[in-house]
């Protein structure tokens, strides 16, 4: 019969700040919650943007065709509706979670 081997090993309570995982080690971490969303929200800001100029060329009459602007205003409104939906139901979700009871 042979007996079983256990190694024990010390098992700290506490956890010290060498032990938590290094952000510049893990890119997933490294990236902040801030710039997720900045990076989210990028496209929408550059329809807008791409939008605005479309206008201001109409307006000043160098754009040949009037619909190129009219579509992009379309496209921007409707990412813009989209995003503006997408926030609410977090915001919603959120205030879901806070109402819970423990």
């Amino acid at each position: 019969m042979s007996l079983l081997n256990i190694n024990t090993k010390f098992i700290p309570l506490s956890i010290t700040k060498d032990m938590m995982p290094q952000p510049e080690a893990n890119p997933v971490m490294a990236v902040s919650f801030e710039q997720s969303l900045a990076k989210a929200l990028e496209p929408v800001n550059d329809l807008q943007i791409q939008s605005a100029d479309l206008d201001s060329k109409l307006a000043a009459g160098q754009l040949e065709y009037v619909h190129q602007a009219m579509v992009m205003g379309e496209k921007a409104g409707l990412a813009l509706d989209l995003t503006i939906q997408i926030r609410n139901k977090v915001i919603e979700a959120y205030q879901e979670i806070m109402r819970t009871q423990l």
